[in-house]
C-alpha cells in the first residue's frame, strides 16, 4: 500500500511540475519584453470643401456668362501596384425657383452648367469643359497606382461657368454640387 501511495505522488509530482512548466512558457516575467507591431495600411481618401459658399457672377459686362471657382483639398494613398483613385461631382439639388436656370432641364438649347478643373498631383485633373449633371456624378481628378497626398492634403478647383441665358427671371438661385473622393 505504501509502494502504491508511492507511485500516486511520483504520477502528481510529474503531472504538476509539467503543468508548472506549460504556464512559465507562456508568460515569464524578466527585466525587458518584447511584442511584434503589425499595421496593414490600406487605401484612404478624404477631401474637403473649402470654399463652402461659390458665388457665381457675370461681371464685368452684359450678358456674360456666370463663372465662379470652388476649392478642396484632397488626401489619398492608392493601392501601390493597382490602385485608383478619383474625384466626381454630382448636382445633388437642382437650381430651386421657377424660371430661372436649371441643370437638368436648362430653359433654352445650350444651357449648362460647366466645369474646369485644376489639381495639385498625384491628381489628374479631367479634361474640360465637363458638363456638370443631376443624373450622374462627372469626373474632377483621377489616380493611378501609388498616389499619396501630402500629410496636409493637396489643392484643388473646380472652375464653374454658367450661361447667362436672358429668359431667367431675376432672383437668386441655389443649387447643391457634392464632391465624393475614393481609393483603391
Amino acid at each position: 500500500m505504501n509502494h502504491s501511495r508511492s507511485g500516486w505522488r511520483l504520477t502528481m509530482a510529474v503531472i504538476l511540475m509539467a503543468g508548472l512548466g506549460a504556464v512559465s512558457a507562456f508568460g515569464q516575467f524578466a527585466a525587458s519584453g518584447t511584442t511584434t507591431l503589425s499595421v496593414t495600411v490600406a487605401a484612404e481618401a478624404s477631401i474637403s470643401i473649402t470654399t463652402t459658399t461659390t458665388t457665381l457672377s457675370s461681371t464685368p459686362g452684359l450678358f456674360v456668362d456666370y463663372t465662379g471657382t470652388t476649392a478642396f483639398t484632397y488626401k489619398i494613398r492608392t493601392t501601390q501596384s493597382t490602385g485608383t483613385g478619383a474625384v466626381n461631382v454630382k448636382i445633388t439639388s437642382d437650381f430651386a425657383g421657377a424660371g430661372g436656370p436649371s441643370v437638368a432641364t436648362p430653359p433654352s438649347a445650350g444651357d449648362a452648367l460647366t466645369y474646369s478643373c485644376t489639381v495639385a498631383a498625384p491628381a489628374t485633373a479631367c479634361t474640360g469643359p465637363v458638363t456638370a449633371l443631376t443624373t450622374a456624378t462627372t469626373s474632377v481628378a483621377s489616380f493611378g497606382a501609388d498616389a499619396r497626398s501630402a500629410k496636409a492634403g493637396n489643392s484643388g478647383s473646380v472652375s464653374w461657368t454658367l450661361t447667362n441665358d436672358p429668359v431667367y427671371k431675376t432672383g437668386t438661385y441655389t443649387a447643391t454640387a457634392t464632391f465624393t473622393i475614393s481609393a483603391t
